[in-house]
């Protein structure tokens, strides 16, 4: 149960969070500003008259102030109207709730895929040093950060979609209608995106440890007799957690951030679609509504993190 200090905690750190979610977004909304063109004439056609076009930026504000069009969209945001797309008509919210499971489903897959192989990796190559394991291990993490994710997921498509017929190559099922199927469509993406996570939690779990196992209280904890694993369970993990969460909350955050090649491979109706194709038709409120709710998103994971090291460490403050 979180205590009084718990939730002053939280509170502070919400608190904190609010200038980055204001910040982000009127960066953002400045941006989409400065992008060459019109897109009221975009709306209108490229035969409207001078009329017509000033009938479109009334209608969707476009002739006010700029500070006056965020302000009215962050009060209608915060609200739960990010407003609709100027091309199709439809709130975007509809749009984020239909694509927004498709990216959670595949970043939390290579989330997963990279801490059940890169957390007994690390602790494999810590409990090795300077041996072929620990150099090997080392080695898979280098060509793991190298190898970019669209060349690894083509990879992926070619061999156990197109050759072996295993999984889909494209698209994705809703995960409530048929979890087997969701999960099929979603696993190939989510190992072409894990390669890069695999490699960052072994090679940072492995300095850690390293640290950790080298120090002099781990020296004479070898020499009362107490044996080496459980010395690594129980003092070299323990003692490596705070980074550790640090590590995976901001790997959290990179690989959502990098579904928008991995969603354009595999055609998934994710997230990082959604922000590209609005971006190339110039549909800007799907991605402003897009970007507010990845910050949304981040923050929610920074925090998550925040009351992690709360758990692990009561004196976090």
């Amino acid at each position: 149960m979180i205590g009084r200090g718990g939730i002053r905690f939280l509170l502070r750190r919400l608190a904190q969070a609010l200038p980055v979610l204001v910040f982000a977004t009127f960066v953002v909304f400045s941006l989409l500003k400065l992008v060459p063109g019109d897109i009221a004439v975009t709306l209108a056609g490229e035969n409207a008259t001078d009329e017509r076009i000033a009938e479109i930026r009334a209608l969707y504000g476009l002739d006010r102030a700029f500070l006056l069009q965020y302000g009215d969209w962050l009060w209608k945001a915060v609200h739960g109207d990010l407003s609709k797309s100027l091309l199709s008509g439809e709130p975007v919210m509809t749009s984020i709730v239909r694509c927004l499971p498709n990216t959670l489903l595949i970043v939390s897959i290579a989330l997963s895929v990279a801490l059940v192989v890169g957390v007994p990796l690390g602790m494999l190559a810590a409990s090795r040093p300077r041996s072929w394991i620990d150099s090997g291990v080392m080695s898979f993490a280098s060509l793991g950060v190298a190898v970019p994710n669209f060349w690894l997921a083509m990879l992926l498509v070619s061999l156990f979609a197109l050759q072996l017929n295993w999984f889909p190559a494209t698209g994705s099922s809703p995960f409530l209608a048929d979890p087997v199927l969701s999960l099929r469509h979603a696993l190939l993406p989510g190992l072409a995106l894990a390669a890069g996570g695999v490699a960052e939690i072994a090679r940072q779990l492995r300095s850690s440890l390293m640290e950790i196992l080298s120090s002099q209280a781990v020296r004479t904890l070898h020499a009362v007799g107490m044996h080496p694993a459980r010395i690594l369970w129980q003092h070299g993990l323990k003692n490596v957690a705070l980074n550790m969460i640090t590590v995976v909350a901001l790997l959290a955050n990179r690989l959502l951030a990098a579904t928008v090649v991995v969603e354009a491979v595999f055609a998934v109706p994710g997230m990082g679609n959604l922000i590209v194709n609005g971006a190339i038709l110039r549909d800007f409120p799907i991605v402003q509504g897009v970007v507010f709710a990845m910050v949304l998103i981040v923050i929610s994971l920074n925090l998550l993190a925040d009351m992690l090291y709360r758990v692990a460490d009561p004196r976090v403050t």
